[in-house]
């Protein structure tokens, strides 16, 4: 029970870790310009820069133009802690892997011990007398033991399927999140100008309004 009990913590812990780490660090992308334009309560015009998802496409994977999230949500998904060592987040390498690794091996120990109950059951009712249980596991419990103890197995081990499966998604999405938030733009560097101008309204004659110039450097 406290072994079990342990596997649960281990995995809980290292899911939570891995999910909610926080992106310390992230590359400034080059200079960009927001111009927002407002006249009366509801009207605003942002204008953005949009770019083509060919020019994104910079990273290479088995011959195969990618964006650089995608290649290392791949990278991840073929190796636990591959998109994390290609983004260069080597501290959170071992995170990914334990979490992973973690999982796995709670899986296969719920495994070999439903196995081991499951062939305690056969050997006790193949209607040969002289057949014995030696198992390493099972050979001084009762046959109320055993039935409890296959049912008991079985349910840990296809949990621990699922905590498998959840800590590979999260690593998954780690990597391609973080490879996101390398080009994201977090400087401390803002300006804001303002100035009056006038607005062309489809309906009305021209409105005057306030211009804001928001410049991310």
């Amino acid at each position: 029970m406290k072994l079990r009990s342990c596997f649960h913590y281990v995995a809980i812990v290292l899911l939570s870790t891995l999910a909610l780490v926080p992106e310390a660090q992230a590359q400034i992308a080059p200079p960009t310009r927001t111009t927002v334009v407002t006249a009366g309560p509801d009207s605003a015009q942002v204008s953005t820069t949009v770019v083509p998802d060919s020019v994104r496409r910079t990273a290479r994977l088995f011959g195969l133009k990618m964006t650089k999230p995608s290649k290392a949500g791949l990278l991840s998904a073929l190796v636990p802690g591959a998109g994390q060592l290609y983004n260069g987040r080597w501290w959170k390498v071992p995170l990914a892997v334990g979490a992973v690794g973690a999982t796995l091996y709670g899986e296969l120990y719920y495994q070999t011990l439903y196995k081991a109950f499951v062939k305690a059951q056969d050997v006790r009712n193949d209607g040969d007398p002289t057949t014995q249980d030696t198992g390493r596991y099972t050979y001084n419990l009762n046959d109320n033991q055993i039935e409890r103890g296959i049912n008991i197995y079985r349910r840990q081990r296809d949990v621990f399927i699922a905590y498998v499966a959840l800590a590979h998604a999260a690593q998954i999405l780690d990597a391609v999140v973080d490879a996101h938030l390398r080009d994201f733009d977090i400087s401390d560097d803002l300006s804001l100008r303002w100035e009056p101008t006038i607005i062309q309204m489809p309906t009305a004659a021209n409105t005057p309004g306030i211009g804001f110039t928001l410049s991310f450097k």
